[in-house]
């Protein structure tokens, strides 16, 4: 291969002068650039303030009743109160209420589940869970081990996947089983 084919051509670079309107072009690009990022920021914050907005809207939604729930709770409380409290003796005689009493206490809890309030219900000797219990008191028990409800005082809720209100618990402190 010859020499002068192999080379490649030397390109004379011819010197550029800047112009007014070169300068003017390169403060618009910069100036079109620094709008684009301005725009796009604003953009990405209204798209965050938009799933914000959304997510605060389930969350209201959802949990919005919290307030009215809690407060509905001592009257289940009371209406299972006042069904247990009832002497077998007296079960025959007072038929009638007891039924209006345990309809009404069904009806209670068919609205509560349907807005996403769920018992929390434990049961004697299920072991005691701080994210759903609240210990009441504590005593030595035995035949129980140490952590086991050995008491339950009321029924704990859920609204939603959130804690309500925790299961009031008597909890065993033996230390042998």
């Amino acid at each position: 291969m010859p020499q002068d084919e192999a080379a490649s051509p030397q390109v004379e670079l011819e010197e550029f002068e800047v112009t007014p309107e070169d300068a003017e072009l390169d403060a618009l690009r910069a100036e079109r650039d620094e709008l684009r990022d301005k725009f796009m920021r604003v953009l990405a914050d209204a798209e965050n303030s938009r799933k914000r907005a959304e997510r605060d809207r389930k969350e209201a939604e959802m949990y919005g009743g919290t307030r009215l729930a809690r407060d509905l709770l001592p009257v289940y409380d009371n209406l299972n109160r006042a069904i247990q409290a009832i002497p077998e003796e007296s079960r025959a005689a007072s038929s009638a209420l007891i039924e209006g009493v345990e309809l009404t206490l069904r009806e209670l809890t068919n609205v509560m589940t349907k807005h996403g309030v769920t018992p929390i219900s434990p049961a004697v000797g299920d072991m005691f869970d701080p994210q759903m219990h609240q210990a009441m008191f504590e005593a030595p028990l035995p035949g129980t081990k140490a952590g086991q409800i050995i008491q339950v005082l009321t029924e704990g809720f859920l609204l939603h996947d959130r804690l309500l209100r925790p299961a009031q618990v008597g909890v065993s402190s033996n230390t042998a089983g």
